[in-house]
Order: C-alpha cells, then sequence, then structure tokens
C-alpha cells in the first residue's frame, strides 16, 4: 500500500539526473524573495485601487507580509532540492506541493473571513498567496531546473554533448 502511495506521487527516491546547483538554488531564493515581494506589493496596490474600502487593512502593511513572505518562500526554497532528490519528476511533484501548499495557506484566509474580515481584502490575500506560489515554482523550476545525469563539463558547468554510438 505505501509502495503504492509512493508511486502515485513518483515518490522513487532514483532520480536520474543531477542536483540543482547549490548557487543556482541560492539565485532563484533571492530572486523569489525579490519576486514575490514585488507580486505582494503590486496586488495590494491593485486590490485597494480596485477595492478602495481596503486600503489601510492590516494584513496589507508591507511589515505584515513581507516576514512571512521571506518564511514560505525560504520554506519552498529548501523543499526543492528534496524534491529534486526524491523523484525522478521534481517538477511534477512540486507543482503538486505548491498547489497543496496554496490551499492550505488559503485556510487562515478562510478563517479569518469567517470571523468578519473584509471579504475583498481576503481575496486579495488569497492572490496573494497565489502569486508567491506562481513565482517562487516558476523561479526555483526555471532558475535551479535539474540537470540530465552525466553532463557536466571539466568546469561544473552543464555542457551539451552529442551521444556516442558504440
Amino acid at each position: 500500500m505505501l509502495g503504492r502511495a509512493a508511486s502515485l506521487v513518483r515518490l522513487d527516491f532514483a532520480p536520474q539526473h543531477e542536483q540543482p546547483s547549490a548557487w543556482r538554488v541560492l539565485l532563484a531564493t533571492a530572486a523569489s524573495i525579490a519576486g514575490s515581494l514585488a507580486a505582494d506589493a503590486a496586488a495590494v496596490a491593485v486590490g485597494t485601487t480596485i477595492f478602495p474600502s481596503t486600503r489601510g487593512y492590516v494584513h496589507f502593511q508591507f511589515s505584515d507580509y513581507g516576514k512571512l513572505t521571506v518564511i514560505g518562500v525560504l520554506i519552498a526554497s529548501a523543499a526543492w532540492p528534496v524534491t529534486t532528490r526524491i523523484t525522478s519528476a521534481p517538477q511534477w511533484l512540486f507543482l503538486r506541493m505548491a498547489v497543496l501548499v496554496t490551499l492550505v495557506l488559503w485556510l487562515p484566509d478562510v478563517y479569518i473571513l469567517h470571523l468578519g474580515a473584509p471579504p475583498r481584502a481576503v481575496a486579495v490575500l488569497m492572490v496573494m498567496h497565489l502569486a508567491i506560489a506562481v513565482v517562487t515554482y516558476t523561479l526555483l523550476t526555471r532558475v535551479a531546473p535539474v540537470r540530465p545525469a552525466g553532463r557536466r563539463s571539466a568546469g561544473g558547468r552543464h555542457a551539451v554533448t552529442a551521444r556516442q554510438e558504440d
């Protein structure tokens, strides 16, 4: 049963690829933090323009969303190299994990809506969570991709070589 569940989520612990380089993961992490914070700020700007009644909403303060965004991106950035080690389909699994985490992160939004938070402000918060997921997934998987196995040059860089036939 455990093997079947692992197979369902493509958890095979046998990747046929090389891991993303540490410097690329760090670069992708920094870019994800900057991009996510920019996306948050854009969502707040657009949201408060479209819904003027949400101006001044406490969760739209940079000090409120900034630290949570950074923490979330750091956790996702730590999860990416782990994901690349446990599956031969890391983008496939990481996308599904990003969707699941986004849905889980919407639960507090739904809860504060239930407690009486303005629906339009909560909608903006939900857009912010979605934007962070899209930015972070995209940058981690594109800036720090897995590399085909055995395809490194002497300098450690990814090299494109012709396949030798016997």
